[in-house]
């Protein structure tokens, strides 16, 4: 099953037909218990139990469940807010011994918003209020599963985010189904920061270096091909070019795979790559040229692939999708 997404919207609806939760700034999964054994899959529907080993924990109370499904969003906290950056690097982890590692330096927090299956019985088809009302008489909660509150005062929970540093509010209509795998306006995501994921066409080092990262020429994904958004630099230095350029020598070197035109001057000195890695860019906004203002780093998506980009047609939207 693929999670329900939300729509992007510029305000908060009013009126007692909504509630409202906080946005984490996080990623998207499910997680299946069944008998007491935790899976959890990514919102492509991909096996990343591995790399969350507190949630297979009996101290983090779901092995102690027969039978429930729950959407959420997993959240690394720093420094009393979440972290994409740390969250990023632990998700494709797919050795046991590290994951054990991170899940000591960096611990996720599972933000369960929503129940999908309980006892066998699918709840998919009742109303919001009715699943929230199981999922809060399900007793879940611990270091590690917590289940946010929701909020009637749309408007004063997003200028409380704002003021927290938090990345926005989702909206959702209390009568509403859950509808997997799509995107309804049911739920309304609004977002303070504009984020987004795009595709990386191309590399350079930095300037006198050969060992060194220093940049990334990224492109948007479209039914018309990969079309330049431009260059990044900001948030590559030290560790996380490190380990990002090691996975970039890796990707085969087919041409410029962008069909629009690259600037001549940033062209020069570029590795071109095979466009399959998807990552998550930070901006303010496109130029009239379509250029990104002011990108920055935030990670690379392992749970997005391109096919996925296109499919749902949200690559230069908020990612996350809660």
């Amino acid at each position: 099953m693929r999670p329900m997404l939300a729509t992007p919207s510029d305000r908060v609806p009013p009126g007692d037909a909504w509630c409202h939760e906080i946005k984490w700034d996080g990623m998207r999964v499910l997680v299946d218990v069944q008998a007491g054994v935790v899976r959890v899959s990514s919102r492509t529907e991909r096996d990343v139990t591995i790399a969350f080993p507190e949630l297979v924990r009996d101290d983090a109370g779901l092995t102690a469940y027969d039978d429930i499904l729950l959407d959420g969003e997993l959240v690394v906290m720093a420094e009393g807010r979440p972290s994409f950056k740390a969250l990023a690097e632990r998700f494709n982890v797919t050795n046991a011994r590290v994951a054990e590692q991170l899940a000591g330096s960096a611990p996720i927090t599972f933000m369960a918003f929503d129940v999908l299956r309980v006892m066998g019985t699918p709840v998919t088809s009742r109303p919001l209020r009715e699943r929230r009302q199981l999922l809060e008489g399900a007793g879940l909660g611990s270091p590690w599963v917590q289940v946010p509150p929701v909020f009637d005062e749309g408007e004063t929970l997003l200028g409380a985010t704002v003021e927290q540093g938090i990345e926005g509010v989702v909206s959702k209509r209390w009568s509403s189904s859950y509808n997997a795998g799509r995107r309804s306006d049911d739920w309304r995501k609004i977002v303070h920061r504009r984020t987004g994921s795009y595709v990386v066409g191309g590399w350079k080092f930095e300037t006198d270096s050969r060992d060194r990262l220093g940049s990334l020429l990224i492109g948007a994904m479209t039914p018309a091909g990969l079309l330049y958004r431009g260059r990044i630099g900001s948030g590559l230095a030290g560790r996380t070019g490190a380990a990002l350029l090691p996975r970039l020598r890796e990707l085969s070197d087919g041409g410029n795979p962008f069909v629009d035109e690259v600037p001549r001057e940033e062209r020069v000195g570029v590795t071109w790559v095979e466009p399959v890695l998807v990552v998550d860019i930070e901006h303010h906004g496109h130029a009239d040229t379509g250029r990104l203002r002011q990108p920055s780093w935030r990670g690379v998506r392992h749970d997005l692939t391109v096919d996925e980009l296109l499919r749902n047609d949200h690559a230069e939207e908020d990612p996350a999708d809660a």
